[in-house]
């Protein structure tokens, strides 16, 4: 038995003694870790390709964008999974492959048709998880049907409900009970202020959330989803005004590719479902020119919003503590190769921009990689930058990409992976086969899969280093005979659902 001298100190019990210093000692440590932790800003636009001018377009009024990349890490070579809105938001923000997550079309909802969906935890609710007040301003789950995930966020979503054709003045205005010609103009500028549009009352309500966490001691993952430049191309007068339409130049490449299979290609009626858009025939030069010029000025509006939230990120004292993100969830044609939207499993379609400034990694900021990358990297990658990667998923099936933080020269994969079906938009029943198609550092190759056989009916092969814009398919070559049967059985390995 333990003597008095043991069992007391001071007239107190040893144990709970020590069980009380043990407690205040382990709330200091969980106060200096939660002090310590940084805030992450993530921000994602809608329908954004890399015409932007950290990217070298030369053509985009971007000054938000490239005082980001001035202070981050820029990745030339980043690709989504699928280059359309919900199946890649959901893929990314589970950290999972469209094809694991089940989500393939515009209303499905990962909760309902994952294996586990009820218990996936997505990227912001591992950092709600870990003690992070988690908002959502914006679209980043999707805004058709039920797709949203109250679940992820600390407090109620905001602005992420509607369609894009509502966000119009034209929509907005009263039509003194005539009916409406079509749903929506593809462009609009009129001379209004940024709040006029959704993204102008996003911007303004992501700057007052950080201003009133500025002194908060909890750490904060503040989501910020814009809806442009998805169409219509709407912004206030003054970002038209920035660019001279006459000197913005025509899509390049004009035609389709050399020997492109007809599967590859679609009908681009995302666009011709919009006003002022002729439904059947080819667009004027005119009409191409004045629809590239609204694209611009919709990505200029963008950033003006984007710089909004960094005033206010500045203002508050916290950017030496704040990761931030800005990425797209994929990309889309302006007319090259006479298509417009996203859809397809072409570079532009698939690669995406992406900045992210880690204030803990000062040799990244203002430097480029050419590294490739996968949105559904985003989810390990912001963990380990945040220091609470020791209990991720097992699930998740991207990389972390942060060894490239400490030598923008390393990479962590070989090749990265897109899928698409085709014809997309209609009913499913309209699907006549997958696209899925492999990044690799000089490579771009696709196989067609029918859904109904699974037979191959057709394949496609791009050599960025001669022909970074596509233009020649080499697939039929046969002196690549050997590298595509190597890319065959890449594919049925990342594709097992996909590929016979």
């Amino acid at each position: 038995m333990a003597s008095n001298a043991t069992r007391f100190f001071f007239g107190c019990p040893v144990l709970p003694l020590l069980s009380r210093v043990l407690f205040f000692a382990s709330c200091l440590l969980l106060t200096s870790v939660a002090s310590a932790a940084p805030n992450v800003l993530f921000i994602v636009a809608d329908d954004l390709n890399c015409a932007i001018s950290p990217y070298g377009d030369p053509v985009a009024k971007t000054p938000n964008l490239e005082r980001l990349a001035k202070r981050g890490l820029t990745f030339t070579r980043t690709y989504c999974q699928q280059a359309v809105c919900n199946p890649s938001r959901s893929s990314f923000l589970t950290g999972l492959r469209p094809d694991t997550v089940k989500v393939d079309d515009l209303r499905k909802y990962f909760r309902n048709t994952a294996a586990g969906g009820s218990t996936l935890v997505t990227l912001p609710q591992h950092f709600k998880n870990h003690g992070y007040f988690c908002q959502n301003i914006g679209k980043m789950f999707h805004n058709m049907g039920d797709t949203q995930d109250r679940r992820s966020w600390s407090i109620d979503e905001v602005l992420f409900r509607g369609t894009h054709a509502a966000d119009t003045i034209y929509n907005n205005t009263p039509s003194g009970g005539k009916p409406r010609q079509f749903k929506a103009p593809a462009t609009e500028a009129h001379d209004v202020p940024d709040t006029a549009y959704r993204d102008g009352q996003i911007a303004n309500l992501a700057a007052a959330m950080i201003r009133d966490h500025a002194t908060s001691d909890q750490p904060f993952f503040l989501a910020v989803g814009f809806w442009r430049p998805h169409l219509p191309f709407v912004a206030p007068r003054r970002y038209w005004d920035l660019y001279d339409a006459d000197t913005i130049p025509m899509p390049e490449p004009a035609a389709a590719s050399e020997d492109v299979p007809a599967i590859a290609m679609h009908p681009s009626s995302e666009i011709r479902g919009y006003g002022g858009v002729p439904k059947d025939r080819p667009l004027s030069e005119a009409e191409v020119r004045h629809l590239r010029h609204g694209y611009y000025a919709s990505i200029s509006f963008i950033d003006a919003q984007v710089g909004e939230i960094l005033d206010a990120l500045d203002a508050s004292g916290r950017t030496d503590d704040t990761i931030v993100v800005f990425t797209s969830d994929h990309g889309f044609h302006i007319g090259e190769r006479t298509l417009w939207g996203k859809t397809s499993n072409f570079e532009l379609d698939a690669r995406v921009p992406l900045i992210v400034a880690d204030p803990g990694h000062p040799a990244s900021q203002g430097k480029s990689t050419s590294a490739l990358a996968e949105l559904i990297d985003l989810y390990p990658t912001l963990a380990q930058l945040a220091g609470i990667s020791d209990d991720l998923p097992r699930r998740l099936e991207g990389t972390s990409l942060a060894p490239i933080f400490e030598d923008p020269k390393a990479s962590v994969k070989q090749a990265a992976f897109t899928q698409h079906q085709q014809s997309f938009y209609g009913n499913p029943s309209n699907w006549k086969a997958w696209g899925c198609s492999m990044r690799t550092d000089r490579w771009r190759y696709t196989r067609w899969t029918a859904i109904d056989s699974g037979d191959v009916i057709a394949r496609e092969l791009y050599d960025h280093d001669n022909d970074p814009l596509e233009t020649v398919n080499l697939a039929a070559d046969r002196e690549h005979e050997k590298m595509i049967a190597e890319f065959d059985q890449t594919l049925a390995n990342a594709f097992p659902e996909r590929q016979q």
